[in-house]
């Protein structure tokens, strides 16, 4: 209430697929990671430690019901673009992955069809100068029929920080501010002392050191949810198996044929079933956009990326199922910044300020990218936009000055610069990597860049070892906000992969939560954040992203605004066709 200690959310019912928006056509994004959105909460919770920021089931949303009969056969096919990595929630850092595992298991949050926070396993909380935060947990149940706890997500969440586990997103508690997460994490605390307490059953406690405004909003990442203790620690790594595996989600899986088919089922245990629609989600992993689009096309499949050099055509051939939608990723170059040639700084900056993005984006992908100048996509809320002086110049300057930067370096037409750029397998990023390659050389002269293409799990594995030189990424945002994107080139974070280590970088995201910054204040921070990156150049960012897809008419309640798009089958169903 008004004036008390707590800024409290309220509960809202169980979610009912009539009552959200229905689009018509769609947008999917196959990228590295999964987020959530917030902007307008975070804002208001920025205002007052003692104004109430609450959802309630009858705020103002621009979702309409969609009144079509539904289909017999609630079944969803879904393109993934890849054979996932694992489904474990604390072994994971991918997109496609957490596609899976969003089906599967459930945090204290969730997300609505326009990416908004929203109750889930937590039906409400509050906190106090967004550095205490209490949950309260619902009803729920695992599909053994266990109850639902917070020690649940206490086991989770010191699951996910124990350096046992080596867990991708090991440091996504210590970005959160969260009691001595970094500290656990760097093996100088044990997990126990982790700022997360089960008070009762149904009551979780998670204490911050820093006044974080959008942190529930975090909470949406599939690195924070639960998992049951007792499977996890009778089967191992074996847990996730269809035969093994322990849910709290709507669905569970049922088989898993690699390469080929993975397919979830209902479960009948979930806390909302009853307002569950679709009844079987087959996830396919098929890493070929073409392929993937005439399976479209067949009727296999319901939903899928249309490629940039096919856009045109088929905006005439299916004008009412495609979809060009913004969104919340940056694609980019990886540079490895321990070993040589990128370890040197010179040769760091040559490379990014030669690549020509503009040609990138209009000639080669072809979906309405923008160029990238900065890592945090500019559409992204609560930031002041860095544009680099570097930027405004014309090709005959750039091309000096990328020369000269080498020349310093050492590089020369007797000593030309080599390195190896590395890809995963699909059609789209082969394209990008002989275009970049064929770019850099036109405009660097004396370089020679070796083409390195590895499947999903390779190409995971070969980049979280070191070894390689350069490897196109996809970042996807997390939450709405600039860390999400900032906090992975922190020195030690567990997706730094280039290793890229700044003191006056993190001395500047440390400042971002400090007591009594404002937003603006942060916005500020953030981009003096972006103009050392810009003066290291830890990585080449290329464009800002967009989602451009084939969507079956039939799909109801597809989340088509969620700007980080992130899809729930649960809200989700087939109309008659």
């Amino acid at each position: 209430m008004h004036g008390s200690k707590y800024n409290s959310i309220k509960s809202l019912p169980p979610i009912s697929v009539s009552s959200l928006f229905l689009p018509t056509v769609i947008a999917l994004s196959l990228s590295l990671m999964g987020c959530s959105d917030k902007p307008d909460a975070n804002k208001a919770a920025e205002t007052s430690t003692e104004s109430t920021t609450s959802i309630s089931s009858d705020s103002p949303t621009s979702q309409t019901a969609d009144t079509r009969e539904l289909a017999e056969i609630q079944e969803l096919r879904v393109n993934n673009g890849t054979e996932p990595e694992s489904i474990d929630p604390h072994k994971t850092s991918g997109f496609a992955e957490a596609n899976i595992i969003r089906q599967q298991l459930v945090g204290l949050v969730t997300t609505d069809a326009n990416g908004k926070t929203i109750p889930a396993m937590a039906e409400s909380w509050d906190n106090v100068d967004n550095k205490e935060w209490m949950f309260k947990l619902r009803d729920a149940k695992w599909s053994n029929g266990d109850p639902v706890t917070a020690e649940d997500f206490v086991y989770g969440m010191r699951r996910l920080v124990n350096p046992d586990t080596a867990a991708p997103y090991a440091s996504y508690l210590g970005d959160a501010r969260v009691l001595n997460a970094e500290k656990i994490v760097n093996g100088e605390m044990p997990v126990e002392s982790l700022g997360v307490e089960a008070i009762d059953d149904k009551t979780l406690k998670i204490t911050l050191t820093e006044s974080v405004p959008y942190f529930v909003d975090m909470l949406f990442h599939t690195s924070t949810f639960p998992v049951h203790k007792a499977t996890v620690e009778k089967f191992g790594d074996k847990w996730t198996q269809p035969e093994n595996i322990v849910v709290n989600g709507p669905y569970k899986i049922s088989s898993w044929r690699v390469n080929d088919e993975i397919v979830l089922t209902r479960n009948p245990t979930y806390f909302d079933n009853a307002n569950t629609k679709i009844n079987t989600v087959k996830i396919l992993p098929i890493s070929d956009a073409k392929a993937a689009l005439a399976r479209y096309k067949a009727g296999d499949i319901d939903v899928a990326a249309v490629p940039g050099d096919l856009l045109e055509s088929m905006q005439k051939e299916m004008p009412g199922e495609i979809i060009k939608t913004g969104n919340l990723c940056t694609s980019y170059y990886i540079y490895n910044n321990e070993k040589p040639p990128f370890n040197d700084v010179k040769v760091r900056r040559a490379v990014a300020i030669a690549l020509d993005r503009d040609i990138l984006t209009k000639k080669v992908s072809q979906r309405g990218e923008t160029p990238a100048y900065q890592f945090t996509p500019t559409a992204m809320a609560n930031q002041k936009p860095f544009v680099p002086d570097w930027s405004k110049l014309s090709k005959d300057e750039r091309n000096a000055k990328v020369k000269a930067l080498l020349a310093e370096a050492g590089y020369s037409d007797s000593k030309p610069l080599e390195f190896e750029l590395l890809y995963t397998t699909n059609d789209d990023n082969k394209k990008l990597a002989v275009a970049t390659s064929s770019l850099l050389q036109n405009a660097l002269g004396s370089v020679k860049v070796n083409m390195v293409n590895k499947e999903w799990k390779t190409f995971l594995a070969t980049t979280k070892s070191g070894d390689f030189d350069m490897a196109r990424y996809v970042w996807c945002g997390d939450y709405n906000e600039p860390s999400t994107f900032l906090n992975i080139l922190k020195t030690g974070n567990s997706n730094n992969i280039g290793k890229y280590s700044s003191p006056d970088f993190d001395a500047i995201m440390s400042q971002t939560l400090k007591a009594g910054v404002t937003a603006d204040q942060r916005a500020e921070l953030y981009y003096q954040a972006e103009a050392i990156l810009d003066r290291d150049m830890p990585q080449l960012n290329m464009d800002h992203s967009v989602s451009v897809s084939a969507y079956k008419p039939y799909l109801i309640n597809w989340p088509v605004n969620d700007p980080l798009k992130n899809w729930q089958a649960k809200d989700i169903a087939i109309a008659k066709h």
